[in-house]
């Protein structure tokens, strides 16, 4: 590692996962330096949202080694991995709000679950968060079901952030959105990292978000890892998936 590189806050090595039998990972290594944006793609099926669970504890890994920050994840005792855990935010790919909650009381629920803050304290913590999401105040009282799907995700970003994590994973943060909603929400995502330098690692299939925000890029495909580095050092890859992914945006283009 260079002087002055970032430490890594995931390096994953050798990992093998299965699924009913099927390898979905076989010997994927990458790592991911703090305080990028980094993202994940490859196509369907290449298994990124199952790398996602691995990293963060929620599916083991048949081999290989899962380190976030620095910790061995799967080696871990459970206090200790759910300790880890709460330095990190997870946007699921539909949000995953509790449809039965209002955004306020969906962004309270971590804090409800992980401090001792009092109830008045855990509604200034959301009020906050909300706000640092680019919600306006109105939006804590809504339930999900009154809300625009960008604000939705908004919402999600809120929770994820209610414990002031140290890292984000966001699963296809942008699906489903308009252009405008969608690259709006990829400034927000920007400035997080930017301003409160929390590292992301997000999951996309959407190259405007590459080309907007992104300092790295990990692809994955036939079970391995395919490439790591800059949006230049991926176009370079004579990969046909690769090629034809971005033959695709250009043929949109022209």
């Amino acid at each position: 590692m260079d002087a002055g590189a970032a430490a890594p806050v995931i390096e994953v090595r050798g990992l093998v996962t299965r699924l009913g039998g099927a390898a979905i990972h076989d010997g994927v290594s990458f790592a991911v330096p703090g305080g990028k944006v980094v993202a994940l793609i490859g196509g369907s099926g290449s298994g990124k949202s199952v790398l996602l669970k691995v990293i963060i504890g929620l599916l083991r890994p048949a081999a290989g080694s899962v380190r976030l920050f620095g910790e061995e994840v799967w080696a871990l005792p459970e206090d200790d991995l759910n300790r880890l855990r709460r330095r990190v935010g997870m946007l699921f790919q539909d949000g995953a709000l509790f449809s039965s909650l209002t955004v306020a009381q969906n962004v309270m629920a971590p804090l409800e679950e992980h401090t001792r803050l009092a109830k008045p304290g855990r509604r200034e913590v959301a009020r906050l968060k909300i706000a640092l999401a680019d919600l306006p105040a109105s939006a804590a009282d809504k339930l999900p079901n009154e809300l625009s799907g960008g604000m939705r995700k908004r919402a999600a970003l809120a929770r994820a952030l209610a414990l002031d994590p140290e890292l984000l994973f966001l699963d296809e943060p942008t699906s489903g959105l308009d252009p405008i909603a969608a690259r709006a929400f990829d400034r927000l995502v920007r400035s997080l990292c930017d301003n409160l330098g929390i590292s992301v690692f997000l999951v996309t299939h959407d190259l405007d978000t590459l080309l907007g925000i992104c300092d790295e890029v990990v692809v994955l495909g036939r079970g391995k890892l395919l490439g790591q580095g800059t949006l230049a050092d991926i176009r370079r890859i004579d990969d046909p998936w690769i090629r034809d992914y971005f033959a695709a945006r250009s043929t949109l283009e022209a």
